[in-house]
């Protein structure tokens, strides 16, 4: 099955807190985007944010130039809904990041919870890669989330690939500082957890 169609599907039949990534607040990635980004006029975007509450929040913290990607139509619509007019704030770009055109040398932070383990391709890891490198400023932040290695096999019925930190870290390469790595245990709405890897790096 097609990517956009699979993930359309997802998000068509299965409620926004009945996904296994569902939190009802990102604790760790707000954290980390709020130390990567201290002043508010920061440009930020979130990948694959679908209908995660993420940008809620970073709207509730006074953030003013927020961008949201997702592959999914049916995720950004119920996202716009639940902001209602706030949903004014947020640059939407219904894509699938691997061959996404984002505008060049412009965000300050790229956050990604729960994309690119996805990727289990050298293609579409590549391709990914050039669009962080290409969208994100030189000292700008990237922030990504990925199964961690006592993290499951697939996901939503997809296989994945699972990182450690050196591991992650040489996927993106030397032009990616790595500042810090931690792992944190997500908890499903289903009762089970899920470890994840989050590493914070700097644009050189």
């Amino acid at each position: 099955m097609e990517s956009k169609t699979y993930w359309e599907k997802v998000y068509q039949t299965k409620a926004p807190d009945k996904v296994s990534w569902y939190a009802p607040h990102l604790d760790t990635s707000i954290k980390l985007i709020e130390r990567a980004a201290p002043k508010r006029e920061a440009r930020i975007i979130d990948v694959g944010g679908g209908e995660s509450t993420l940008i809620d929040d970073l709207i509730h913290a006074q953030y003013q130039n927020l961008s949201v990607l997702d592959i999914s139509s049916t995720a950004i619509t119920f996202a716009r809904q639940r902001l209602g007019d706030a949903h004014d704030k947020v640059a939407w770009y219904c894509a699938d990041i691997t061959s996404a055109t984002l505008p060049e040398s412009h965000f300050d932070v790229w956050h990604d919870r729960a994309v690119f383990h996805f990727l289990v391709t050298d293609a579409a890891r590549e391709a990914y890669l050039k669009n962080v490198a290409r969208a994100v400023k030189h000292g700008g932040h990237v922030i990504i989330s990925t199964f961690g290695p006592e993290g499951p096999d697939q996901c939503s019925g997809l296989d994945i690939v699972k990182y450690d930190a050196a591991g992650l870290h040489s996927t993106f390469g030397k032009a990616f500082h790595l500042i810090e790595s931690s792992t944190e245990i997500h908890e499903t709405p289903f009762g089970t957890t899920q470890q994840f890897l989050y590493c914070f790096c700097r644009m050189e």
